[in-house]
């Protein structure tokens, strides 16, 4: 039972932030301004790092099992660890959702529930893949090799232009097994054409952004294994990062071209992940390297996609 707690406790405060933004920060479902977005992406953050000390209490005091051995200091810098590459791969996620809206053409207004519904299937869906792969790992030895192999390949795929939103070209042809409308409905999801029942564009949109999460869920969860592969850091520090991306792309739905050097930040990151793994088995690299070359190669990419906003961008700030 000891072991069970801080599940329990984990589930609890993630049903606490999802209640508080659904019924409190945006209960009426207007698209939030660019400050209040802000504050909500912070409020998200913080609450992450809050988890920070809850995992030292449960590491320090063993509640939880612990299976690699790690020490509670160890054990947060691998959250955290894990947290900043889900956050850094999710970037290229919001460029994809903001697609999707655009094809779609879903009014602001439906668009934090969309988003809010997203997160409620992907804390599903990446609780699944999890266990997955963490069977898969621990049941084929050379399944570390896989996944860092399969990192390297998204890495250098991923600066291919043509590729950038390939996730959107393949998720639209899930349209071919609904019966669909392109007519946003006020916000239901079905309605009726001719007496029959057809599922809205908004349905069309939430699919779409459900079967891309599970898309970038297969590059995001092979690059946490990268970090640990306990499996209570491993979804911890995956669904924080997935709670903050609705107040995240609200902030930065107007700026996402700005920070065009971040693809070259993500490119690093799963490059180091991919090698971390396949040497996994023959070479220790410490925690704190790790968090710090996460941590420079995001600092990077930001400041260097500041220092080249276009005069004329920086003007009208």
């Amino acid at each position: 039972m000891e072991n069970s707690s801080p599940w329990f406790i984990l589930i609890g405060y993630i049903a606490t932030l999802l209640l508080l933004d659904f019924f409190v920060l945006n209960k009426k479902g207007k698209t939030p301004s660019i400050k209040k977005a802000l504050l909500e992406t912070l409020f998200f953050v913080i609450n992450a790092f809050v988890f920070a000390g809850l995992i030292y209490w449960f590491y320090a005091s063993g509640m939880v099992s612990n299976p690699e051995e790690m020490t509670p200091v160890s054990a947060v810098i691998k959250y955290i660890s894990g947290y900043f590459i889900e956050l850094s791969l999710s970037v290229d996620n919001l460029f994809v959702i903001a697609v999707i809206f655009t094809s779609f053409k879903v009014p602001n207004q439906f668009q934090h529930k969309l988003l809010f519904l997203g997160i409620l299937g992907a804390l599903v869906f990446r609780a699944i893949l999890i266990s997955v792969g963490l069977v898969l790992i621990h049941e084929i030895e050379s399944m570390t090799l896989i996944f860092g192999a399969f990192l390297l390949f998204t890495a250098f795929k991923m600066l291919k232009k043509e590729a950038e939103h390939e996730e959107v070209k393949e998720s639209s042809k899930l349209r071919k097994f609904f019966r669909m409308s392109d007519i946003i409905d006020g916000g239901n999801f079905m309605m009726k054409i001719n007496g029959k029942r057809v599922f809205t564009a908004l349905f069309g949109a939430l699919i779409t952004i459900e079967f891309t999460d599970l898309l970038f869920a297969l590059d995001s969860i092979p690059a946490i294994f990268g970090v640990t592969t306990d499996p209570f850091i491993v979804y911890s520090s995956n669904i924080f990062a997935i709670l903050g991306l609705r107040s995240l792309y609200f902030f930065l739905a107007n700026m996402l071209e700005r920070f065009s050097f971040l693809k070259y930040s993500v490119f690093a990151i799963l490059l180091f992940v991919g090698l971390k793994l396949m040497v996994t088995n023959y070479l220790h690299i410490p925690e704190w390297f790790s968090l710090l070359f996460i941590a420079l190669s995001l600092g990077v990419g930001i400041y260097a996609s500041i220092l080249n906003v276009p005069k004329g961008e920086k003007n009208e700030k």
